[in-house]
């Protein structure tokens, strides 16, 4: 036995080859509603009840997607961030929605995406692959795609099943644990106009492939639904959500609350409705 115990190599403790592409830190803001006219209590946005998700371990190919995504966004806006990495990603997008009305701001975030693939190669899966199996393939394809893309954007995720209007159940969902881009921008505008609505159009129109994306502001999960149709913007909860207390943008626009009569939610889809804040002035 002493010999054996000899011959046993010493424990040598193993270390992760990447390092960690980015650790969620612990969010103590809670978000309220900006607007004058909702009554309903805060939403708690840190819960202990709550599991973290896990850390998202770093691939090779994740700093190419950052700065081609990047790249693409400050072409469409313009303006570049002095900040390196995902910081400035999130001040461009941030700069996305200045200036610009909600619907101007979800065109601009498809053209966007669009300028992300080929055209030849868009034209060719919306003709060729999304109608084979009535839409479940390409729904399919595209969940596994989007795991293995989009974790640098996003956070840990994976596929799951979930429900079509009809009654069958495909694999075809994307569950986000904690999605970084809502949680680093502190703004349900920028979730809604420059991710939610423009990916699910982009999807429908340029790919063939019917998305619901459903985000949730309590936890900062997300679940993607391919091949299910979204509401009307009239019965999409998401629209009607409350802005976050630390949303940069809303703290902006109470700044400048006190040389104007009304400062509508950066969110709001249409123009003439949720005043964000309204002031005392006559």
């Amino acid at each position: 036995m002493q010999a054996v115990a000899l011959l046993r190599p010493p424990y040598i403790p193993s270390f992760p080859s990447r390092p960690h592409f980015y650790c969620l830190p612990k969010r103590t803001n809670l978000p309220a509603s900006c607007s004058s006219h909702r009554t309903e209590s805060p939403v708690k946005a840190e819960d202990s009840t709550i599991p973290r998700s896990e850390e998202y371990r770093y691939q090779f190919y994740d700093d190419w997607f950052l700065a081609l995504f990047r790249n693409k966004m400050v072409k469409e806006v313009g303006w570049d961030s002095e900040k390196a990495g995902y910081d400035g990603l999130i001040e461009v997008a941030s700069r996305l929605m200045l200036r610009r009305t909600p619907s101007d701001t979800t065109d601009a975030a498809v053209r966007i995406l669009k300028s992300l693939f080929p055209p030849f190669l868009l034209h060719l899966y919306k003709s060729l692959v999304s109608p084979i199996g009535g839409g479940k393939l390409a729904a399919m394809m595209v969940a596994r795609v989007t795991v293995i893309t989009c974790q640098w954007l996003m956070g840990v995720c994976k596929v799951n099943s979930v429900d079509l209007p009809d009654g069958s159940s495909w694999e075809s969902g994307v569950f986000v644990e904690r999605c970084k881009y809502l949680e680093e921008s502190k703004c349900v505008g920028i979730c809604v106009n420059t991710c939610k609505l423009p990916t699910q159009t982009f999807f429908k129109d340029y790919m063939g492939i019917p998305l619901l994306m459903e985000p949730n502001f309590n936890d900062y999960s997300c679940q993607f639904k391919f091949g299910v149709l979204p509401p009307l913007p009239e019965d999409d909860g998401t629209l009607k959500e409350p802005c976050l207390e630390a949303c940069p943008i809303a703290s902006k626009r109470r700044g400048a609350a006190s040389d104007m009569v009304i400062v509508r939610c950066p969110k709001s889809r249409d123009i003439s409705a949720f005043p964000c804040l309204q002031s005392n002035k006559p």
